[in-house]
């Protein structure tokens, strides 16, 4: 991780990060609790001011880090959140940020700025402070839409899955319910999936058959994007 000398602030810029996380069976998200400031004891996203010598980009990784010893997560810029009343009695604009990791690859660490650091599911998501809910809401959407165009999967699952394993992510990620025999004869049809010549190990139900991603078709998918209406 870089280090970053303490620099001046620009008081009316600051940076937000919305991480979604995958934990095999509900989408999360990352929630800090203030312990100093004006939002002490309040919930909020991971944000904090930008420097005026670095750039969003790396402020972003700079207050991840900070914040929580996350460190090397790639972040998407969503947009800047620029109501004039979203922080009151000053005018702050905030760039945010979002990512979807697989929560059990990282271990959080809350800063001694943080009173906690807690994953929500996304269906109990508290007050947040200023605008933060709205934040939240935004790159959920985006989220939802970037699935249907791009294939999900290959850091958040096991190297080998279930059909039904895979549908679930997307269950959980859109927030819907899904047809089996639909999701399972769309997501053939991209031959994105390599079956296995293997089973379910350990399991009290009927073993279901085993697939992996075709990495070379998951790239070209990714680049290319597609349009998977369920």
């Amino acid at each position: 991780m870089t280090t970053y000398l303490k620099e001046p602030t620009i008081e009316e810029i600051t940076i937000d990060c919305v991480i979604f996380g995958f934990n095999k069976e509900s989408l999360e998200v990352l929630l800090v609790q203030h312990a100093e400031g004006e939002s002490t004891g309040k919930w909020g996203l991971l944000g904090g001011w930008l420097r005026k010598k670095e750039s969003i980009d790396d402020a972003a990784q700079r207050i991840l880090y900070e914040l929580t010893s996350l460190d090397n997560i790639y972040l998407e810029q969503l947009k800047a959140f620029t109501n004039p009343n979203r922080v009151s009695k000053r005018r702050v604009v905030t760039i945010a940020y979002y990512t979807l990791v697989n929560r059990e690859d990282y271990n959080i660490k809350a800063s001694v700025t943080l009173r906690e650091a807690k994953w929500y599911k996304i269906n109990d998501i508290p007050n947040l402070i200023f605008d933060h809910n709205e934040i939240l809401d935004f790159s959920l959407m985006q989220l939802r839409n970037r699935v249907r165009q791009a294939p999900i999967g290959f850091n958040l699952l096991p190297e080998k899955f279930t059909l039904l394993q895979l549908m679930h992510l997307y269950e959980e990620i859109l927030g819907i319910e899904l047809d089996k025999s639909n999701f399972r004869r769309k997501i053939l049809h991209m031959k994105l999936l390599v079956p296995l010549d293997e089973k379910q190990q350990d399991v009290s139900h009927r073993a279901a058959k085993l697939y992996k991603f075709d990495a070379e078709i998951y790239e070209k998918l990714t680049e290319k994007g597609f349009n998977f209406e369920f």
